[in-house]
């Protein structure tokens, strides 16, 4: 999912200031806890009420992945447009920040409802976000292998995450749906 919210002032501030970044927070790998919790949730389902595996799993991706962090990502990129843009190595003051923002916040809605919403909206919910994850994916690979653009918001984890989360997803509708 495109990057909400996963910059600290200290990062940004060496960012911004040109300043080599050698250390790492917790938040350069903010992108791994919402698939970690999608996990722990899916888990639990399981054990605690009993889910068949793929629907707990596919479930707790949807709602937790998609939407949770859909939501997150929203917060970063429209109210700390100018740090997320930093943290991923991009320039400030561009409005392409509130519309990756929008994008975010249609599919947060989007898996938060998949709660309520089965069948057709789960297949429609999951190959969008993945089709935007992978589709940032090729963004920031391409950025890498043309400007050596090695921030943590562009090589990082998020970019694993984008690739890995999609797959997942689409594997686990595949078994729940076929």
């Amino acid at each position: 999912m495109a990057h909400g919210g996963r910059s600290s002032t200290h990062e940004t501030e060496a960012s911004v200031a040109g300043q080599p970044r050698t250390d790492r927070t917790v938040g350069d790998y903010s992108p791994l806890l919402f698939p970690a919790g999608g996990i722990l949730a899916g888990i639990a389902q399981v054990l605690l009420l009993d889910t068949p595996a793929v629907e707990a799993f596919l479930l707790a991706f949807l709602v937790i992945v998609v939407g949770i962090q859909g939501l997150w990502a929203f917060l970063g990129h429209y109210f700390r447009s100018d740090e997320i843009a930093a943290f991923i190595g991009w320039p400030a003051d561009s409005p392409f920040q509130k519309e990756v923002a929008f994008g975010n916040l249609a599919f947060g809605v989007l898996g938060i409802l998949c709660l309520w919403f089965r069948g057709g909206f789960w297949i429609a919910t999951a190959i969008g976000i993945s089709v935007f994850m992978l589709g940032a994916a090729i963004v920031h690979v391409k950025d890498i292998r043309e400007t050596q653009n090695r921030s943590p918001g562009n090589a990082g984890p998020i970019l694993w995450t984008d690739i890995l989360t999609s797959l997942v997803l689409l594997v686990l509708l595949a078994l729940y749906f076929l």
